[in-house]
């Protein structure tokens, strides 16, 4: 079983080398990094390169059209080679065992939905290499001594294997395909012909949730088991006309049952 590690990145290089060195620290190395670039400056392939002594990573590239996740994941899953692949984003540092945790849960039939803890601008932007290779940022302690807020979600970064397996069957969070932390096979991705093209920020993982599920790959929650700590950042892609556009796409799928995106991998 090889492991491949997908992550979206769109010109925040700061945040980019944060997320990728954690992956460095990993007791379970991936098989392949592949860097989904939404159409980022040089300054990001500049960045990537840096890290190809360290981490077996593939830049998967396309010229900047707005905001274009969907398809630049697409390019990303056609362009992997592994069994299993791990979904995330450009600003969420994986602790340590979060490889080995989706790897430990994976199921044929499956697929994983995790979360993340998200960190305050502040502290986002001080994260250092050497806080990420001490781990102290996964520490509740650390974290309110650098002036995170108490929070319930904090319960997430307990590291307790009986907690976090209790946790995740009693959560009233809805297990759903998070584009942050989540993992599936890549034939079932392929299967349902990948992200949704047509849809832009807002809801695109989760459709393709939706799909899989209609497909018949089950959610299984492991939100306080694979964990990630989520950078602070803005979203100005964010519109209202996207989001009323995706509900609509969502609602389609939930109501046709539909399976495959009309256009994903395959156009």
């Amino acid at each position: 079983m090889t492991i491949g590690i997908i992550v979206s990145t769109y010109n925040n290089p700061e945040w980019l080398r944060k997320t990728l060195f954690g992956y460095t620290l990993q007791t379970v190395m991936p098989d392949e990094v592949v860097v989904a670039d939404d159409g980022s400056t040089s300054e990001t392939r500049d960045l990537i390169d840096q890290f190809r002594d360290r981490l077996p990573i593939k830049h998967v590239w396309h010229e900047d059209r707005g905001f274009q996740k969907s398809e630049i994941l697409n390019k990303a899953i056609a362009a992997s080679t592994s069994d299993y692949l791990i979904f995330t984003d450009q600003d969420c540092v994986p602790r340590r065992d979060f490889i080995a945790t989706h790897k430990a849960l994976a199921r044929k039939g499956q697929y994983l939905s995790g979360g993340y803890f998200k960190l305050n601008r502040k502290i986002s932007t001080q994260l250092t290499a050497a806080d990420i290779a001490e781990q102290t940022p996964f520490s509740v302690r650390w974290l309110l001594g650098q002036g995170q807020q108490l929070a319930f979600k904090m319960t997430k970064l307990l590291k307790s294997p009986l907690f976090s397996k209790l946790m995740n069957l009693i959560t009233p969070r809805a297990a759903t395909f998070n584009g942050c932390n989540s993992s599936c096979w890549r034939q079932d991705a392929i299967a349902v012909n990948g992200f949704d093209e047509e849809m832009h920020y807002g809801g695109q993982d989760r459709e393709f949730g939706l799909r899989l599920k209609n497909s018949g790959i089950k959610p299984k929650q492991v939100a306080y088991s694979a964990i990630v700590l989520h950078l602070d950042h803005d979203r100005p892609y964010k519109t209202p006309e996207t989001m009323r556009k995706n509900r609509a796409i969502m609602r389609d799928t939930v109501r046709n049952k539909r399976v495959r995106a009309d256009l994903g991998i395959e156009k």
